[in-house]
């Protein structure tokens, strides 16, 4: 045991000094923030710029229709200004300008926003909203039905909100969101492919360095094959659950952070204050500010009624219960191979359940208590990254349960699959290593 905490030792410290993994650990929280923070802050920008739009009407049966809103204005030219105004346009002042043909009802496309530069979303939503609401309008009169406006308009009103409620055991609600499970569930899911895979595969190029360095010649008169095998699956581990932990620190304390200097009042917009359209009395669409914001104490409030600290439990014994499986198999892999070139014919078939199980659980927010995404939850190449998908909807504890014990399980058997391989493979060089070879080392091990 003390030459397996020797080698763990060994394998955690070298890596975490690794300039790699401080950049990666520093870095990470930071993009994850970003995730959060540039968005909301993009949002909170406001275009301060005046813009003047030149709408040149040909057919003669809008007149007026734009009107001024906010930073942008309208001027109406005559009809035959167009060919110079479309000669000159760079030295005209205008942002854009509006070239109408025909009757619109008629003909849709008659209409034409054309600028010597890119045209922002909300000018080019704004002036097809309003020959909308007007075209609209006039469609309806057309009908001649009494009130059909009112009517229509009441019509379209009727809508409803609904909240979601999640009771407890005395009966008391906390409001909940299946939006945020769902992101949650994806989110977690993705989190222990990333982790296992990427972990996994360093074990994999862990024992394969040291094997073609002929390290591992040195270090096999000191300890036996499986304590070295064990020793560096730990020491990796260790590594990852460091990593990870430290993420989310230091992630929520930037939000913490950006939260109370840039959002103080706990109100975050979620998307760009732009330009609406709402009908008025004369039947055109004039300019509205949205207030789309999101409170931060609810979405607070919706991560508690999802028990956030059972679900990062769970997680952290997922991830560690897929990391040890999968790295026992890469770890077999490694000592098997003396190059990434020869590593494609063993990883590829290691890696395609876990790439079933990212698909699985992509489904699982959908119905995650389907049997589909039950067994799948249950068998140990695929539960790790399945289950996490579902934690989040209320999974049974007699379901979780069970599925770690399978996971600790599948632990064990590729442990011991693993460490047969190993033993012979840690000490082959320069063989072209195929299935039957392997098979033939693992019958070996157990004579």
């Amino acid at each position: 045991m003390n030459k397996i905490t020797l080698v763990l030792q060994r394998e955690y410290l070298t890596r975490v000094k690794k300039k790699s993994f401080i950049i990666m650990t520093i870095l990470g929280p930071v993009l994850f923030a970003a995730m959060f923070v540039v968005p909301a802050w993009l949002t909170s920008m406001e275009d301060d710029e005046a813009k003047t739009v030149a709408v040149i009407d040909q057919s003669g049966l809008y007149q007026g229709l734009l009107k001024n809103a906010g930073r942008i204005s309208y001027e109406y030219l005559p009809a035959e200004e167009e060919p110079e105004l479309r000669r000159n346009f760079s030295e005209s002042g205008y942002y854009a300008y509006v070239v109408i043909s025909d009757n619109l009802l008629e003909h849709p496309n008659a209409i034409r926003l054309l600028s010597d530069a890119q045209i922002t979303m909300d000018v080019k939503d704004y002036i097809r909203n309003s020959f909308k609401d007007y075209l609209r309008n006039e469609k309806l009169k057309s009908f001649k039905v009494d009130n059909l406006e009112e009517i229509l308009s009441e019509v379209n009103s009727v809508g409803i909100e609904l909240t979601t409620v999640k009771l407890g055991t005395n009966g008391d609600e906390k409001e909940s969101s299946t939006e945020v499970v769902m992101i949650v569930s994806i989110l977690f899911a993705f989190l222990t492919y990333m982790f296992v895979f990427v972990y996994g595969t360093q074990v994999l190029r862990g024992v394969m360095e040291e094997k073609s360095n002929r390290i591992v010649e040195v270090i096999i008169s000191s300890i036996k094959p499986f304590q070295l095998m064990m020793g560096k699956i730990l020491g990796i581990a260790l590594v990852a659950l460091t990593q990870f932990l430290l993420w989310v620190l230091l992630t929520v304390v930037i939000l913490l952070g950006v939260k109370t200097v840039m959002f103080p009042d706990s109100q975050m917009p979620t998307r760009m204050d732009g330009m609406e359209t709402m009908v008025t009395d004369n039947g055109v669409a004039a300019q509205g500010l949205s207030d789309n914001t999101f409170d931060f104490n609810k979405i607070k409030d919706i991560i508690n009624s999802m028990n956030p600290f059972q679900t990062l439990f769970f997680f952290v014994l997922y991830f560690i219960g897929g990391y040890l499986l999968y790295a026992a198999l890469f770890a077999a892999v490694g000592a098997a191979i003396d190059n990434e070139t020869d590593s494609q014919q063993f990883v590829f078939p290691i890696t395609i359940p876990i790439i079933i199980a990212l698909y699985v659980a992509m489904a699982a927010f959908r119905n995650p208590h389907s049997d589909l995404v039950f067994w799948f939850s249950m068998i140990p190449l695929t539960s790790p990254v399945v289950m996490m998908a579902r934690i989040p909807f209320e999974v049974p504890l007699w379901q979780i349960l069970l599925s770690l014990t399978l996971l600790v399980g599948g632990f064990v058997f590729a442990t011991w699959f693993a460490a047969r391989i190993y033993r012979t493979g840690i000490l082959m060089y320069g063989k072209k290593v195929d299935y039957k070879e392997l098979w033939k080392w693992f019958r070996q091990a157990g004579k």
